[in-house]
């Protein structure tokens, strides 16, 4: 006679139960995307931490485990994700750079999570880490890249592939760094885009070489590197006798989307032999598209870059890919000494161990998502997205533009765009009040469920930034934003000023 452990052993993997549960999450998440996709709720429902920690651990006590409580607790389950969470397929959606992803790429990532398919050597999940390689080669293909020369891998996120590819740029440069450290008398320099992504100051913290370390490169009046000054800085570095780890450029940089000229950026870095880095993370996807492939050109003259699927390429997260232009740099990063995981007889096969490129060692099954989109749609539909957003962006500057209580801080180069609400009455208002108001006009608008949007900063000043990152938004949605900041701003205006 079975335990009662038993018992409950058998139901939570019952292949008829799954079924069951599973036919009534699809019919939850069908209803929800059609509600969310209308416009008909709110983009975000907001409740405080406190609020949703109470209801996360209220239902942490409403099932057993039986049968009979499984479909109603499970239910319920999944109608609080659904209820409390960030709605990204809501066409008013226009936060951070976080995508409404393509909903069936979610359900090849969930063949992987069910049958667990995962990596780190590849007898674990043969087919799960084919299908990475076999991604690498058409993004890096997509570049410009040759085949049989570059490789590359996927990892959790861009902050671990910058990391990695800085990683393996530190040990080229400093080939005895991983084995006794950085010596004291080498003060070895990170030279990066002034405004890149946080994670790369935290990739020197990390490598030793400290964040103080992290110089940062001039840029001209677009916010891009600048070529010239960029030679003149590491022709002084030279002379100091500084070993310079890598030049660390981007496409795009994060606060406006400013893409920069790679080639030009390539041509110093050759000049001086330094490992040229390109964090691509939101704008590798332009490789696609006819329109803007100009913005990433010279990315296939970099020693490393990273590119994110989970942002232009709309894939759910986490799926990002590391790729090195030369196939000799594939396992610099580390040295491993695990004979429990990786057998020395294996010979080639070790090639497709991703363990020993990466910094996990269990690895989910990230590119399924992306292999599977591809495979049903195609590559026309990456182009498509990237050319419907990044012409979003350009549309919503041209609104700015022709409204007098709007500022435009940029000219987009993409789908991000930063700006402020400036009122009438609040044109010669000292920056600092401006800069304020923006920031509590941006809470107020989050709060109240109409949109999303996201603050940031120029010149120390506060303003808004948009991501236009759901293909489903239009013209209209972005003109009832400028309504609404106009609407809710009046109200703040008037609560400030009794």
């Amino acid at each position: 006679m079975e335990t009662a452990a038993r018992e409950r052993i058998r139901a939570a993997y019952d292949p008829e139960l799954f079924a069951t549960l599973g036919g009534r999450m699809v019919e939850r998440l069908t209803a929800h995307l059609r509600a969310i996709q209308s416009g008909e709720t709110a983009v975000l429902n907001w409740n405080t931490p406190t609020e949703n920690i109470d209801v996360a651990n209220s239902l942490l006590n409403s099932g057993d485990g039986t049968r009979n409580t499984s479909l109603e607790s499970f239910t319920a389950a999944v109608q609080t994700i659904l209820d409390r969470g960030q709605n990204l397929h809501h066409p008013r959606y226009v936060g951070h750079q976080v995508p409404a992803s393509v909903p069936i790429a979610g359900l090849f990532d969930a063949v992987g999570a069910v049958t667990n398919q995962v990596m780190a050597i590849y007898e674990m999940g043969p087919f799960a880490s084919s299908v990475e390689v076999a991604m690498v080669e058409r993004l890096g293909q997509e570049v410009g890249l040759t085949p049989g020369e570059f490789t590359g891998f996927v990892t959790h996120g861009g902050s671990l592939a910058n990391l990695t590819s800085l990683l393996t740029a530190r040990n080229v440069a400093l080939p005895n760094s991983w084995q006794t450290g950085i010596s004291q008398d080498c003060s070895p320099v990170l030279v990066s885009h002034a405004e890149a992504h946080y994670c790369i100051a935290r990739s020197a913290g990390i490598l030793g070489l400290g964040t103080d370390q992290v110089l940062k490169a001039a840029l001209d009046d677009r916010r891009r590197i600048d070529p010239n000054q960029l030679d003149e800085q590491l022709t002084k570095l030279k002379r100091e006798n500084r070993p310079v780890i890598a030049v660390a450029a981007c496409a795009c940089a994060t606060p406006i989307g400013a893409f920069d000229p790679l080639e030009d950026i390539a041509d110093v870095c050759e000049k001086h032999e330094v490992w040229m880095h390109v964090d691509a993370a939101h704008g590798g996807a332009a490789a696609f598209s006819e329109k803007y492939r100009h913005l990433v050109r010279g990315m296939d003259r970099a020693d490393s870059f990273i590119w994110d699927a989970h942002k232009m390429l709309f894939v759910p997260a986490l799926c990002a890919f590391v790729i090195y232009r030369n196939r000799e740099h594939r396992f610099a990063a580390f040295q491993q000494n695990a004979p429990y995981l990786f057998d020395p007889t294996q010979g080639d096969i070790a090639e497709y161990d991703s363990g020993l490129k990466t910094i996990e060692c269990t690895k989910r099954s990230a590119a399924l998502g992306l292999w599977g989109l591809w495979s049903v749609f195609g590559r026309q539909l990456f182009a498509d997205l990237v050319d419907t957003t990044f012409d979003l962006g350009k549309t919503f500057h041209e609104m700015l533009v022709d409204a007098p209580d709007f500022e435009p801080l940029h000219e987009p180069e993409c789908n991000i765009v930063a700006f402020r609400h400036v009122p009438e009455s609040l044109r010669n208002a000292p920056p600092d009040v401006l800069g304020s108001f923006n920031l509590r006009l941006r809470r107020d608008v989050m709060e109240s469920g109409r949109f999303y949007l996201v603050p940031t900063a120029s010149d120390g000043v506060g303003a808004l930034r948009v991501t236009i990152i759901n293909p489903l938004t239009t013209r209209d949605h972005l003109a009832e934003l400028l309504d609404t900041l106009r609407s809710q701003g009046q109200q703040l205006r008037e609560s400030m000023n009794p």
